[in-house]
């Protein structure tokens, strides 16, 4: 390449990639005001003044308005109504969060209290990421809500999209590996073990505005390494679905799926006397 096709290239790199800075906020600046907004809802060392609260809090606030307002145009969106909006849900999410690390202190003989959950846990804190993410993502805030989403995924190997939506109190156990894609409905009292897959039957650009990944029904347990597919499967409330299962269809209320062999599943509708 001679030294002018070079400069050209320069050129057309530099003025790409500025355009792309312009419209994409810093991942450093991102990351690290999520990780201060959830120090603030779950502090690991003692405040003891409330002002340092309000402190914090106010300068989350302003941090937050600073990342929108480096990439977003104010004339489109009012990034100060939006930030309003976001911290006003603000206890909303802490109260659903709380449910959620009490359910796994609940269902995991190995945790010996709820804040240890809380501070140790891997999927405690990919769903804490999860919660905050989609309510951006409910305010039609681009791109944040994603780079949240997988700096947790990069943490924990926990895929939540940030569009999935999910009911309380949630729990994941373990963790390491699963997937849950963005048209995703989880209801409520659901309980997800590690390699578990929510995802689309086909992957296709012209689907993106098309329910592509299951619904999930409250008090569902799904073990781990089970991959359940498609946007109009439907696991019933209350169902059990055991490890290493393929699902493709819908299931019943109370069923029990499990794989009996390596090659075959076996799906038992509703039995009142069947133990998983």
């Amino acid at each position: 390449m001679s030294n002018h096709s070079l400069k050209e290239f320069i050129d057309v790199l530099y003025r790409k990639h500025k355009a792309e800075w312009e419209a994409t906020p810093s991942n450093h600046q991102c990351v690290g005001w999520l990780n201060e907004l959830i120090e603030f809802l779950f502090p690991d060392n003692h405040l003891n003044r409330l002002s340092t609260y309000e402190g914090r809090l106010k300068k989350n606030q302003i941090d937050l308005e600073n990342i929108l307002l480096s990439y977003l145009d104010p004339t489109v969106i009012n990034v100060e109504k939006t930030v309003d909006n976001f911290y006003q849900s603000l206890e909303n999410i802490y109260n659903d969060l709380r449910n959620d690390a009490t359910k796994i202190y609940d269902n995991d003989p190995a945790a010996t209290s709820v804040h240890e959950v809380i501070v140790s846990y891997p999927g405690f804190y990919a769903i804490a990421v999860y919660r905050i993410s989609n309510k951006l993502s409910q305010l039609t805030i681009p791109i944040l809500p994603r780079i949240l989403s997988e700096h947790a995924h990069g943490r924990t190997g926990v895929d939540i999209h940030p569009g999935a939506t999910i009911g309380v109190p949630f729990m994941i156990d373990h963790g390491t590996g699963i997937v849950i894609g963005a048209t995703s409905i989880i209801g409520k009292n659901v309980c997800i073990y590690q390699g578990v897959t929510l995802g689309a039957s086909q992957v296709n650009k012209e689907l993106s505005s098309v329910k592509r990944h299951p619904t999930v029904e409250d008090n569902v347990i799904i073990y781990a390494r089970s991959t359940i597919l498609g946007g109009t499967t439907v696991i019933g409330h209350h169902s059990i679905i055991g490890g290493s299962v393929f699902l493709t269809k819908s299931v019943a209320p109370f069923s029990n799926v499990f794989n009996t062999h390596q090659l075959r599943i076996d799906v038992k509708q509703p039995d009142a006397g069947l133990v998983f």
